[in-house]
């Protein structure tokens, strides 16, 4: 672990999980420089805290670092990661810096194609009410807490393991939580049999028996014959969820152990996918030593995360509501919720992540989005990727007109976006913008737009 004479400069300080493991090692009093392309909100929040934060990437921002940082969504050609090699200094991966960070405590990770994040900020509200001052890093902001990293001082450091660069493979777990296995970043892993082998072996690790989610075709593959913590509604699962019943602002259901029931959970956030993830944590929980009444009132006070079924505005009789969802099943389960809290039109704009997921999943990306009632595709963000020649959004149109016929529009022009949306909008309507690039603009773009009239 660093000590107070270190000073890391991390390059790409602003994305939530990088900027967290900055907040981390100032409140361990440890000197932080970073530096971004934008400015932002979390970069004020950053400099308030007591980083040095530089606009641009120029490798005289790295001057008195020890220990160079970087995002993996940073170019290894970038000039400070040159400046930090040339000079003999410490270079480390997002991946390796996290387990530096870790290394002194009892990690707690959660790990899963999906439901990540949210599982992640339950548990860590939960072991933050029973008073075991826990650290954490979730890859979104707690909205109670107002911040996604945390350092302290207790046994538990609880992280959101990132398959996507070999993070959940770094640090040896004292609990795993798996959430499920769907195929994805398969540019890391290169194959399938690759992804299963690593997910098994991040089950494996787990000092004390793993908490996973038995509904999970994927995760039931990759644990056979493994001795773990099963939950979910299926009936062979250890903690079983029963009696669910979803309103438009309230998701309540049991849980049971055997044929004994724990008590209910009240959830202010709506959708299947957040009583299984309340699910894991609530088990997770209990695996560390809490009570069920303890983590059963924390979460009756859960109220999200940024960027997860977000209300950004009520406008003109319009709800727009933005979410992370870029996979399918993230799509399905967010469209569900937006069932679950609306009674009227559904309105989806969708923005397709990486043209490599793209490649592999735009149809079926698209038959997702036929649960909503009117659609709108616009242009792959590619997340630092080189486009792939013949591969675009019009693979996610052309899927979402299989089950919507008429009501599927594509708007490959993302300056263009958001006057097509609300184009199509009408009071009563949820719109709902999907995806893990900058859609999360889209409202912001619409106001901006209905500001100019």
């Amino acid at each position: 672990m660093f000590d107070s004479s270190e000073k890391v400069h991390i390059v790409g300080v602003g994305g939530s999980g990088m900027s967290a493991l900055a907040t981390i090692l100032l409140q361990r009093n440890i000197s932080v420089s970073g530096s971004d392309l934008r400015d932002s909100v979390t970069l004020d929040r950053l400099r308030a805290e007591g980083a040095e934060i530089y606009l641009g990437h120029k490798a005289e921002h790295v001057d008195g670092a020890t220990i160079v940082a970087y995002s993996s969504a940073i170019a290894k050609n970038n000039p400070e990661i040159l400046y930090g090699v040339s000079k003999g200094l410490r270079v480390l991966s997002r991946a390796e810096l996290l387990s530096e960070v870790v290394s002194d405590q009892s990690a707690v990770l959660v790990g899963g194609t999906h439901g990540k994040t949210t599982t992640t900020s339950m548990l860590s509200l939960i072991l933050l009410n029973a008073e075991f001052d826990p650290s954490y890093l979730v890859g979104g902001e707690l909205n109670e807490v107002g911040t996604s990293g945390r350092s302290g001082g207790g046994r538990y450091f609880v992280v959101e393991a990132d398959e996507s660069d070999g993070t959940f493979l770094r640090i040896t777990p004292h609990l795993s939580v798996l959430t499920n296995v769907e195929v994805d970043h398969l540019e890391h892993f290169g194959s399938i049999e690759r992804l299963h082998s690593d997910f098994r072996s991040f089950v494996e690790a787990s000092e004390t028996p793993a908490v996973v989610c038995v509904d999970d075709e994927g995760v039931r593959k990759v644990t056979e014959g493994l001795s773990v913590l099963s939950y979910g509604t299926s009936n062979d699962a250890h903690l079983r969820i029963r009696n669910l019943a979803l309103a438009p602002h309230l998701t309540t259901f049991e849980l049971f152990v055997g044929t004994k029931r724990l008590g209910q959970i009240d959830l202010s956030v709506p959708g299947v996918h957040n009583a299984l993830n309340a699910t894991a944590a609530v088990g997770a929980a209990m695996q560390l030593g809490v009570e069920f009444e303890s983590a059963a009132r924390s979460l009756s006070r859960y109220l999200g995360v940024a960027r997860r079924f977000q209300l950004k505005r009520v406008r003109d009789g319009v709800r727009y509501v933005d979410d992370y969802a870029h996979l399918p099943t993230e799509i399905r389960a967010t469209l569900q919720s937006a069932r679950q809290v609306s009674p009227n039109r559904v309105v989806a704009v969708f923005q397709p992540h990486r043209f490599s997921r793209t490649k592999i999943l735009g149809r079926e990306l698209g038959e997702a989005l036929g649960a909503a009632d009117l659609v709108v595709v616009t242009e792959v963000y590619g997340a630092g990727e080189d486009p792939i020649p013949g591969v675009s959004a019009e693979s996610v149109f052309e899927g979402a007109r299989s089950v919507l016929g008429e009501k599927v529009t594509y708007e490959p022009r993302r300056s263009e976006l958001a006057r097509t949306v609300k184009a199509l909008l009408q009071p009563g309507d949820l719109c709902l913008s999907l995806g893990a690039g900058d859609i999360s603009l889209l409202e912001s773009e619409i106001s901006a737009l209905e500001g100019s009239i």
